[in-house]
């Protein structure tokens, strides 16, 4: 019989410090690796900037959820520094950010440039909202995942979370 005790530590580096790693994402991802055993995928769902409607967001969460994956709603207003943090410290296997206002450009590059800094590469950022085409290659290009736009349904993206999260970068 195997017995796991989860337990916090905190310290002040980023995920990649061994001060600021958690006994419970050490325990999961070993047992994880030896065992073969998975828990659900878990998918932080954050409305980044000034951008006040959050109903496709909250759409989103709930298929998600609907799926069996444990999701993380962070709320309107939030700053990439707010996300990054919610993602590490919530285990996240993928960061969803919703956007309407116009700000993707520059609100995806600091989250991705924050999960760098933070040696948290490994979390895979997806999102979706108005996105001009023309802008969808160049984040992809920065390390955005998938972008979805209106009209995505609920299903593709829950199928692509499904088949691109907790996979190898290229698969």
């Amino acid at each position: 019989m195997l017995w796991v005790t989860f337990v916090h530590f905190s310290g002040p580096g980023g995920r990649g410090d061994p001060g600021r790693s958690t006994a419970r994402s050490v325990c999961s991802r070993y047992v994880e690796a030896v065992m073969g055993v998975t828990g659900p995928i878990r998918v932080v769902v954050a409305k980044p900037g000034l951008d006040g409607h959050d109903r496709g967001a909250k759409v989103i969460a709930r298929a998600l959820r609907d799926a069996g994956m444990e999701v993380i709603y962070t709320g309107l207003h939030q700053t990439p520094e707010q996300i990054v943090d919610t993602a590490i410290q919530e285990d996240a296997d993928a960061i969803g950010l919703s956007i309407l206002s116009g700000a993707h450009n520059t609100l995806f590059a600091k989250v991705i440039e924050l999960l760098k800094e933070r040696d948290a590469e490994d979390i895979k950022v997806f999102g979706g909202g108005i996105i001009p085409e023309a802008d969808i290659a160049p984040l992809k290009e920065l390390g955005v995942a998938e972008i979805f736009t209106p009209g995505a349904t609920t299903t593709s993206i829950v199928t692509w979370v499904n088949d691109h999260v907790r996979q190898p970068t290229g698969a």
